[in-house]
């Protein structure tokens, strides 16, 4: 799966201070390498973190190396996608969504 310089990545060890500890919403995206629909939401979500750099972090999630994070928030189906704010997770979807319905999603959340 292709990254780019906008998208972090967390693990078990550094999840908190990468996102919980983060001033501004963050976008999670809990994601497999061997998951179809998850590559495909791949490009999208570049897309959004660069449209929304400075504004929302997105941080990526190998659930299969990060087992423990992934149990923390219930994640049973990848992709899942988590928006968290001041520590709090206010928005959830899973599945492949559109780049519109992504973006309407984090823009309820940035105030």
């Amino acid at each position: 799966m292709s990254t780019n310089e906008f998208a972090k990545h967390a693990d078990d060890r550094n999840f908190s201070a990468t996102v919980l500890e983060e001033a501004g919403p963050v976008l999670v995206d809990f994601w497999a390498p061997w998951c179809g629909p998850c590559r495909a939401i791949g490009p999208v979500l570049e897309e959004v973190a660069a449209a929304y750099q400075g504004k929302v972090a997105v941080v990526k999630v190998n659930v299969d190396e990060n087992p423990a994070t992934a149990s923390q928030y219930g994640v049973r189906s990848i992709p899942t996608l988590l928006v968290i704010k001041n520590g709090k997770v206010k928005e959830s979807r899973i599945g492949l969504i559109s780049k519109e319905q992504l973006a309407a999603m984090l823009d309820r959340n940035l105030n």
